[in-house]
């Protein structure tokens, strides 16, 4: 579910406007976001923001998560942690293009991306492991259910510019990191993404099941979203 959000409403909505809603359900999902991402949740005004950034800027010293300027996945991290924190306590002169449409509730990003807020998620988990943990060995997965959000960005921003295949001829290292990708959630199509970056479906040949767009489908026809006109792209 912390993905799922990652990948409809601060990816897919406010970085690329892939679709579009009315206040009411865009709070709803800052919300929903908030609750499913917890300690690791990444304000969307900022990360569309940054998110646009790395596509206008890809694998050049402007992208702010490029392998090709880190030494390892670990100081790529830490470098984009400084470049969120700076957009988010507007320290960084922000172009004007990079800003265009993005989903802004400063009140509750405050909240949610508080010392406080996400010292609390850590008391939860902290307690869910206590109380429900079968084994003490499962411990050790409460370091990455707390910066979940993270590990997200860690896999696909440095491992799909690094291994993988493409389907189109793209002017960086983008690449699709699976073949068929049910555990990112289509996030791993990375090379389609670039290529097609507004595109709702990140999935382009018929192995490429993304998970996401039949929800995003089902919202459309309930009337939750609106769906825009994509123009079909050939691979080469």
């Amino acid at each position: 579910m912390s993905l799922f959000s990652q990948t409809f409403f601060q990816h897919r909505y406010a970085a690329h406007k892939a679709f579009h809603m009315n206040r009411f359900w865009e709070k709803f999902f800052h919300i929903f976001a908030y609750l499913t991402q917890g300690s690791s949740y990444m304000s969307p005004r900022a990360y569309g923001i940054m998110h646009r950034m790395h596509h206008a800027y890809t694998d050049t010293e402007k992208d702010p998560h490029s392998p090709a300027f880190s030494q390892n996945v670990f100081a790529m991290m830490w470098r984009t942690r400084r470049v969120y924190l700076d957009i988010v306590g507007d320290k960084s002169d922000v172009e004007d293009r990079f800003l265009k449409g993005v989903p802004e509730w400063p009140a509750f990003d405050r909240w949610a991306g508080s010392a406080w807020s996400r010292l609390l998620w850590v008391g939860i988990y902290t307690m869910i492991f206590v109380l429900w943990a079968s084994s003490p060995w499962l411990f050790l997965l409460l370091p990455i259910v707390i910066t979940m959000g993270a590990v997200h960005g860690a896999i696909i921003n440095w491992f799909a510019h690094k291994y993988g295949y493409n389907n189109f001829a793209v002017k960086n290292t983008s690449r699709n990191l699976f073949h068929l990708d049910v555990f990112m959630l289509g996030e791993s199509y990375h090379n389609n993404h670039h290529k097609r970056p507004s595109a709702v479906n990140f999935g382009f040949r018929w192995h490429e099941l993304d998970p996401v767009y039949p929800v995003i489908r089902l919202l459309a026809w309930m009337r939750i979203i609106r769906m825009n006109k994509l123009q079909p792209v050939e691979a080469h």
